[in-house]
């Protein structure tokens, strides 16, 4: 063998240098620390990048670039780095956890799943994974999982007003008040102040038909500043129950304007009726209906109408046209009305009577050629009439 010639030499120990002095090179920990109290974590992952060169594998390494890139909400490298780690060692459950944590954070829901699935399969008691396997089944609208993971976390720990209160909720809603019951008993017993609990307790009273107890409740909140539409309506429902209409009638009056709704207004009417107080109950019997009512239902009438008169079918136009305008007398309305029984079913008399009633509207300064048009039309057909 020929013998390596002193320039080649020279060369490799260069190299080997090199590279030795690359790995050699470690992290500063007070850099690091420096970078983490001072919240720069994305100083943090390009120090750290600049210090481990790829492909990274030891786990060490991994741990401080997923941590600071998670921290730097840089997701997609943090789960690229975590994933890593996982893939040396999939017993490490810290690991489990930040997956399905950045999967979260990143609205991959499925994946988080499996992530937290795998959590509880190694530790059935794990609580905080069993809510947060709960709260992905209730985002992903997956109601029979959302049940069984809530039960799951309310035998665990069924002093949790949150998971009581939202468990008593689902069973009043599918009509099993008597688990409802059971589950805020063991909450309230615990927290008897809490008013998460108290929320949920006046849902089952007023759902059980319990007027007195619903009102002690109702009042113990309101007291508590509850004001909220939930709470007020049903002490109002209780005390109606319970034919006192002045109660009730000064419950919903100390709502907020902006809380009143058709079921506030038709209780203060049925409340006004019953203590014979008959014009007060017909303004709130009114306002019940118009707030029922759509403000966009005379709108939908009137492109239907619009539709049947693209299509010639004329009679069934006029029908939808009058019916969104027991509705709302909108301008608009009223002109396509005239302006049919004018250009298609040469109907003068009709034409000029809703002519005239857009006219009354007041039409806005944007319907001004509609208003002309209207004026010269009404001018020539009245004098064919």
């Amino acid at each position: 063998m020929k013998p390596i010639c002193n320039q080649l030499l020279t060369c490799l120990v260069l190299l080997i240098t090199v590279v030795g002095t690359a790995h050699a090179q470690k992290v500063n920990d007070a850099t690091l620390l420096d970078y983490y109290q001072g919240q720069r974590y994305l100083e943090a992952v390009n120090y750290l990048k600049s210090i481990y060169q790829e492909p990274v594998n030891d786990p060490n390494a991994l741990r401080n670039l997923a941590y600071a890139s998670q921290m730097a909400s840089k997701l997609a490298d943090a789960e690229n780095y975590y994933q890593r780690l996982y893939n040396l060692d999939s017993t490490k459950m810290n690991v489990l956890t930040s997956l399905a944590g950045i999967n979260l954070r990143r609205g991959n829901l499925d994946k988080a799943g499996k992530y937290y699935k795998k959590l509880i399969a190694a530790d059935s008691t794990n609580y905080i994974v069993i809510k947060q396997l709960a709260d992905i089944s209730d985002r992903k609208s997956d109601t029979a999982n959302y049940v069984k993971y809530m039960v799951m976390a309310n035998k665990i720990n069924p002093e949790d007003a949150d998971v009581a209160g939202l468990l008593s909720n689902w069973y009043v809603n599918t009509k099993r008040t008597v688990l409802a019951e059971k589950v805020l008993n063991k909450a309230i017993t615990a927290d008897p102040e809490n008013v998460v609990l108290m929320q949920s307790l006046i849902k089952l009273l007023h759902a059980q038909e319990k007027w007195g107890e619903t009102i002690k409740t109702g009042v113990q909140l309101l007291q508590k500043g509850d004001g909220s539409f939930q709470t007020a309506i049903k002490l109002a429902q209780a005390y109606y129950r319970l034919k006192n209409y002045t109660c009730c009638l000064e419950t919903l009056a100390g709502m907020e304007q902006i809380q009143q709704n058709e079921t506030s207004y038709y209780y203060m009417a049925l409340s006004y009726k019953a203590l014979k107080k008959y014009n007060k109950a017909i303004e709130n019997f009114e306002m019940a209906i118009n707030d029922g009512i759509s403000q966009a239902i005379p709108t939908y009438y009137g492109e239907m109408a619009g539709s049947y008169q693209e299509t010639k079918r004329f009679k069934k136009a006029v029908q939808n046209y009058e019916r969104g305008l027991t509705f709302n007398e909108r301008p608009l309305l009223l002109y396509s009305l005239a302006t049919l029984y004018d250009t298609e079913l040469k109907n003068k008399a009709k034409a000029v009577k809703y002519y005239k009633k857009y006219l009354s509207t007041n039409p806005p300064a944007l319907q001004q050629v509609y208003v002309d048009y209207t004026k010269s039309r009404i001018t020539a057909l009245g004098s064919q009439l």
